[in-house]
């Protein structure tokens, strides 16, 4: 998991690659969008806004096609995040919804408004549902994809 402390940091970042612009296109139009919708730019990004607690907090999600990116716009969350090698399979990866739950023990780390969190596909998490909070999250295809800092 790579977090940024805010969004001009992530525009810094991750300048470059139409993904990575797509990204920050999609956080700038959550002004236009409705809770709970899931919008689309072009076939490599699909966002939404999520609003509340978490939920399905008992089992790691990790995900192979797609990567997540969170934009905090208010509250905090809890995130338990670990390689998904050293987490036991639950429920076998499917290809229709990109998931596979895990179960185990990982690293904690509380995210909070204005930060960015990049998930990537190496690493399983869950939310503890603590708080709630209001965030952008962002499907974002691994094609033609690489992390920075890595």
């Amino acid at each position: 998991m790579i977090v940024l402390e805010n969004l001009e940091q992530f525009k810094v970042v991750y300048r470059d690659g139409r993904k990575w612009q797509r990204c920050v296109e999609a956080i700038e139009n959550i002004g236009n969008i409705k809770d709970g919708v899931m919008y689309s730019i072009g076939d490599s990004l699909a966002y939404m806004i999520e609003d509340g607690v978490a939920r399905n907090t008992e089992n790691f999600t990790g995900n192979r096609r797609y990567f997540d990116v969170h934009y905090y716009l208010e509250g905090r969350e809890t995130v338990e995040f670990a390689a998904k090698s050293e987490l036991e399979q639950i429920q076998a990866y499917s290809d229709e919804t990109d998931r596979e739950h895990l179960m185990g023990n990982g690293e904690t780390r509380e995210l909070i408004e204005g930060q960015v969190a990049i998930f990537d596909n190496s690493k399983a998490y869950r939310f503890h549902g603590d708080n709630r909070v209001r965030k952008v999250v962002l499907k974002v295809t691994i094609e033609d994809g690489y992390f920075l800092n890595k």
